[in-house]
């Protein structure tokens, strides 16, 4: 029978065929093991792998090592600008400094913020005002003889120990000075390496945001380029349908067509195997009946020679001889009636042809691909179309965010990185002469610490404790000399260093408390970000956002290193889910796929002609007699003519006729031959034929029941086809399709985490910033400020250690006049030469 109806969505039309039966058991077959049979995967595009991150240039920070006085630097700092960082009256000064300038208010404020550095300041100005007028009036001084300008020493019980005491006193304050001195030599350095290696760190910084700029866009085109795999993936799969979707609806029907396929191919081989049978077997019995022939003809003759000799009258007891002859009567008849029963049965079986029925089955199957590719050609073509839009719509997401803003971005980078490139040579000659005189700084205070240290070291060598102060060694007259020049050395450049420090003081001191220390601690973006400090920027209207955006939101953000979905707040420009919301052009695919028929017409696996020749094929097999054959192949084996033979040649040793014994006698070998000849021919001929019947007899009894489960598959597997085809038709185009939908589901999930996760991860941005700070404060500021409080520290040492040194220096040097002092006893010498000032 078959299926005309037309269903809704999906149809398949059907007849009468051989297939029908096969389909039906294989569905039967599948609907049973459905439980424990894996359903088809649908199967996997190729999945889009995670955006890879562009790879930055490193920053590798230079150690300018002057970290040790970071902390000194910064805490005297602290000490002198306690005050937190004065935002509101930095935003006075920046609305209206021209209003600011003239308020006295906030002058005083100012003021009091600064009054730290003023003090400091005072201080520094009072060291350079005191510094030369002591020197000067000291210098006047000893010139006419005072404040210790007399070349004459009192010699007293302590002066040992006042040496000593002041030596290591000028000892120590020329070891703090050195290291003073060494700290100056050190920053300065770092200072240098700091400005020398800023423009390349500045430049690797720009690249680094060149790259992160450009990898932007790139990435979006990779979201984007990655949308049209996805619908050149799809459109080749439905360019495809016909192989993919016919092979599994063909894997639908495979589990139960193929055991009912078998199931035939095994009776059509039993059928042949049958024929082949009956075919030895007849020709077995057509041998055997010509051997037969020929014994029954023998044993005749035989039989008529013997009766005929029995019948002469000269014959003694030859009447018991007629018992044998009924004997030698032999039955060689084998009749196979009911096996032509059974060879007509196969004959008709052979006749159906069960091997077409087959190729019938086969050829519709392997047709199901080409007819769901005929069926589904126009929704296949506006299913393409519909693709393209799809298309349109995911790549209008990078049309919708403002990339352009990143390109102009990345021009005023270019244009800032030429501009570093043109100052460069400036900024290195001057700082080539700021270190020059740096240097030179240097060297002055190392040429106070020189003195001191070889004044300290020459005048203890050339004293002799015992000696006279009037006769002290020229060595230990040079070295109280050079003491007398650091001092002087002192006076005559400290208040001109003093100028140096108190200027870097003020510069680097302010810098660090007004500029770096409120940029490590997030207070100047904060600053920056106040309404009014930058006029007319605001961030969030600029890039068209309804929130107000802030630079330390960037900042804090870029230092997660999030993307710019989240930290530019792309979201309040674009509507992602709406772009990436493809269902409302699946929901269109699927209509048109749920508006398409494919037919698949059912086909009838065996005829019921067919069936009935199976039928009567298993009745016949069933009905041989096998067991009449047999008895009939034992009676002819069971012939024995030796009894007869011996009876002959007993008879003969009782007859007195020769003639008569002779003729018995050969009667009696004639049976012993054909006996021989009936052994050697005929009953080999019966063992073959009898196992030709036995081989019969075991494939007949399977025929039943392969008949059996054939006819038993086969309308249980026609019955299931005519009534679920069309289901299953329909349930794996619908699989397919959900398949194909599926990819643009899971692309649209991945391009969502990828845009709002993955693209233009900013941490290249706060990592600038950071660079920045790195450089300017933590670099140069730092050097800066370590150098000035280095020099400041010798500054201030040089007071004790002129104090100390001239003091010093009258134990060393060669006096005009002395006391003798012996036995607590002063004698006054007369001076040799009129006393001389130094």
């Amino acid at each position: 029978m078959g299926l005309c109806e037309q269903s809704r969505c999906w149809r398949c039309q059907g007849g009468a065929g051989a297939f029908r039966a096969a389909v039906g058991v294989l569905l039967l077959g599948f609907s049973l093991a459905q439980s424990t049979v894996p359903q088809p995967q649908c199967p996997k595009g190729v999945a889009p792998h995670s955006l890879n991150q562009p790879h930055y240039l490193n920053n590798s920070a230079v150690d300018t090592g002057v970290g040790f006085m970071k902390d000194i630097v910064q805490s005297f700092l602290h000490t002198v600008q306690p005050n937190p960082f004065p935002q509101d009256l930095l935003l006075t000064f920046v609305k209206d400094f021209n209003q600011a300038q003239s308020d006295q208010n906030i002058i005083k404020e100012a003021l009091q913020y600064e009054v730290g550095f003023l003090v400091c300041a005072a201080i520094g100005i009072i060291y350079i005002v005191l510094m030369p007028l002591v020197g000067f009036f000291l210098a006047c001084c000893r010139c006419c003889g005072n404040c210790g300008g007399k070349m004459h020493q009192e010699q007293t019980s302590g002066m040992h120990c006042r040496r000593r005491a002041l030596y290591w006193s000028t000892f120590i304050t020329t070891l703090i000075i050195l290291a003073g001195n060494i700290c100056m030599f050190k920053s300065n350095e770092a200072l240098k390496v700091s400005v020398d290696k800023s423009a390349e760190d500045l430049n690797i910084t720009i690249d680094n945001l060149h790259i992160f700029l450009g990898a932007v866009p790139q990435q979006f085109d990779r979201v984007v380029n990655e949308s049209y795999k996805t619908v050149h993936e799809v459109s080749e799969n439905l360019n495809d349908i016909g192989p993919q979707l016919g092979r599994e609806i063909q894997q639908s029907f495979k589990g139960t067509v193929d055991p009912a396929l078998s199931s035939v191919r095994a009776m059509d081989q039993e059928t042949i195997s049958t024929s082949n049978q009956l075919r030895e077997l007849n020709s077995s019995l057509a041998r055997l009946q010509s051997s037969v022939n020929l014994l029954q003809a023998n044993v005749s003759d035989v039989k008529n020679r013997i009766n005929r000799t029995s019948l002469n009258p000269n014959c003694i007891n030859c009447g018991s001889l007629q018992p044998e002859l009924q004997k030698l009567t032999l039955d060689t008849t084998i009749t196979t009636s009911s096996l032509t029963e059974l060879q007509s049965g196969v004959d008709e079986v052979i006749k159906a042809d069960l091997k077409s029925q087959i190729r019938k089955v086969e050829d519709y199957f392997s047709s199901i691909p080409q007819r769901v590719t005929n069926d589904t050609k126009d929704v296949v073509q506006s299913t393409k179309q519909q693709l393209e839009e799809i298309k349109t719509q995911i790549s209008q997401v990078k049309n919708d965010i403002p990339l352009s803003a990143l390109s102009n971005v990345s021009d005023r980078l270019d244009q800032l990185q030429r501009e570093i490139g043109t100052v460069t040579p400036t900024v290195d000659t001057a700082e080539y002469i700021r270190w020059t005189v740096c240097v030179a700084l240097c060297c002055v205070v190392l040429l106070v610490v020189v003195c001191n240290i070889l004044g300290l070291l020459l005048g203890p060598l050339g004293l002799k404790p015992k000696a006279d102060p009037a006769d002290r060694s020229c060595t230990a007259n040079c070295g109280g000399t050079f003491l007398m020049m650091g001092a002087g050395f002192s006076f005559l450049f400290g208040w001109l260093f003093m100028i140096v420090v108190l200027l870097l003081f003020l510069l680097g001191g302010n810098v660090y408390t007004l500029v770096c220390q409120p940029w490590d601690n997030g207070e100047l973006l904060k600053f920056i970000d106040t309404e009014g400090v930058i006029p007319g920027f605001q961030l969030g209207p600029m890039l068209g956002l309804k929130s107000n955006l802030t630079l330390t939101d960037i900042y804090s953000d870029c230092e997660k290193n999030r993307p710019l979905w989240s930290t530019l707040r792309l979201y309040e420009l674009v509507d992602l889910e709406d772009l990436l919301n493809v269902s409302k052009y699946t929901e269109d695919i699927q209509q048109h796929f749920e508006n398409t028929d494919i037919t698949l017409s059912t086909i009838t696996f065996l005829s019921p002609d067919v069936q009935n020749q199976l039928s009567s094929f298993s009745a016949k097999a069933d009905g041989a007699d096998f067991t009449g054959v047999t008895q009939q192949i034992n009676n002819i084996s069971s012939i024995n003519l030796n009894t007869t033979a011996d009876k002959l040649e007993e008879l003969a040793t009782v007859q007195t006729n020769d003639g008569i014994k002779a003729e018995l006698r050969a009667e009696a070998r004639d049976l012993r031959q054909i006996q021989t000849n009936i052994e050697i021919t005929i009953i080999p001929q019966l063992n073959q034929l009898s196992a030709a019947i036995e081989s019969l007899r075991s494939t007949a009894e399977k025929i039943n029941g392969t008949v059996g489960e054939v006819l038993s598959n086969v309308g249980a597997a026609q019955d299931f086809l005519n009534t679920n085809t069309t289901q299953i038709v329909k349930s794996e185009s619908r699989e397919f399709l959900d398949c194909q939908m599926g990819y643009f589901t899971a692309f649209a999930d991945w391009a969502n985490g990828t845009i709002t996760q993955q693209i233009g991860r900013c941490g290249p941005v706060s990592g600038a910033v950071d660079s920045a700070e790195i450089i300017i404060c933590s670099h140069m500021v730092e050097s800066l400020n370590a150098f000035w409080f280095s020099l400041g520290w010798c500054l201030i040492f040089f007071i004790p250690s002129i104090i100390f040194s001239i003091k010093l220096a009258k134990y060393y040097r060669r006096m005009d006049s002395s006391d003798v002092y012996d036995n607590h006893i002063i004698m006054n010498h007369i001076p040799r030469a009129q006393m001389k000032p130094y």
